[in-house]
């Protein structure tokens, strides 16, 4: 299936060079691409991959109107003026894709450079990125494990203070000549110590674990008004800094009331109060793909995927779930070759196996030559 979604669209008019005129329209983003359409005609006037830009800039037209220029690789110049709800926050997001591109390309092409990629190399490196993921998940359900461990000895902590004010009933119940009142005080004195150096240890492992780490265009009350910053999934909460790697905000895990799933690049994350705002933040990233299955983990209960992120539950696009997917598939067609490849090396034990695997026990002659004699 194709990567190339949609990402966001926003209204603007593109400048036609021939005509010397504005067009409006609508500029979409795909996570490859990005293409300007018309509102009259609906005709695709520009249409290239992201690969092509050398250069997004900030400019003016006339001096006056506010725009966005991209230009290519064979010095074509896109002029994008009006642009709803702001100039920043499409060139924003434009540029955030573009750079990510350019890094996975990078990156892509120092591996095919150092080494020839090979059919076990690629199987090495898609068990590589699934056993990252299944750590990444590990990692989660052992936190669940230490919060399910908490929730017990809360329990514990609650049945024994039960316990002292049923003592402490029946002493007060109990007459004054009764020789024994005064055993039923006793407590045991480590079972507090023991509860609190777990709890307290149980607190910093949790929010030592990253799980990951990914850039992404932040917004918070308003979509006109967004920054560069990034997104950490802690096995304990979420937290967002800005480009300066200063904290904006920490959810703690509990603290988050719903994750919504808009599109499989862009969510929003909110924490509910009654009598004051709410806190909410919106994050656009190119790498968010890698991010919603594990807030699927995490969130399970509180995640919810609207109509334009249905496509990411059913078919799986991120590439994480692709290469999980893919890994299972190699890794059978693997074994299947290699149990034919012992089975035919030559040897006497094998020989026995490959006929086994290859060849049916009885063929048809056989059978035929069987039922004759029976009649």
């Amino acid at each position: 299936m194709s990567r190339d979604i949609c990402v966001h669209t926003w209204p603007c008019s593109y400048y036609l060079e021939l005509e010397k005129q504005w067009v409006p329209g609508k500029l979409s983003l795909t996570s490859l691409s990005l293409k300007f359409m018309t509102d009259k005609t609906r005709e695709i006037l520009v249409n290239f991959p992201l690969s092509s830009i050398i250069e997004i800039k900030k400019e003016a037209s006339y001096f006056i109107f506010s725009s966005i220029t991209i230009l290519e690789k064979d010095h074509n110049k896109h002029w994008f003026s009006s642009l709803q709800p702001s100039r920043n926050v499409v060139f924003s997001i434009i540029e955030h894709f573009w750079r990510e591109m350019l890094l996975s390309q990078s990156g892509a092409a120092v591996e095919e450079s150092s080494s020839p990629m090979t059919k076990g190399k690629e199987l090495t490196g898609l068990m590589a990125c699934t056993q990252k993921r299944l750590e990444d998940t590990a990692r989660v359900l052992h936190h669940q494990g230490e919060q399910l461990d908490s929730i017990s000895r809360g329990l514990d902590k609650m049945e024994s203070d039960l316990d002292v004010a049923d003592r402490l009933l029946t002493e007060l119940e109990s007459p004054s000549w009764w020789p024994f009142s005064f055993k039923l005080w006793k407590m045991p004195s480590e079972t507090k110590p023991k509860w609190d150096a777990s709890m307290a240890s149980s607190k910093a492992l949790g929010k030592e674990g990253i799980v990951i780490k990914i850039p992404a265009v932040i917004s918070q009350k308003t979509e006109s008004h967004v920054k560069p910053g990034r997104l950490t999934v802690f096995v304990s909460g979420l937290e967002i800094h800005n480009s300066d790697s200063l904290l904006m905000h920490r959810f703690e895990r509990e603290e988050v009331d719903d994750i919504k799933v808009h599109t499989p690049y862009e969510i929003s994350i909110r924490q509910r109060f009654i009598g004051k705002p709410d806190i909410a933040y919106r994050l656009i990233s190119a790498k968010m793909p890698e991010v919603i299955p594990i807030l699927e983990v995490q969130f399970s209960k509180k995640i919810e995927f609207l109509e334009d992120a249905l496509m990411l539950r059913s078919t799986r696009t991120s590439p994480l779930a692709e290469k999980g997917y893919s890994v299972w598939h190699a890794a059978s067609g693997l074994s299947d070759r290699a149990m034919h490849c012992e089975a035919s090396s030559g040897n006497q034990e094998g020989r026995p196996l490959q006929l086994q695997m290859s060849e049916p026990l009885i063929s048809e002659g056989d059978s035929q030559e069987l039922r004759q004699e029976s009649e």
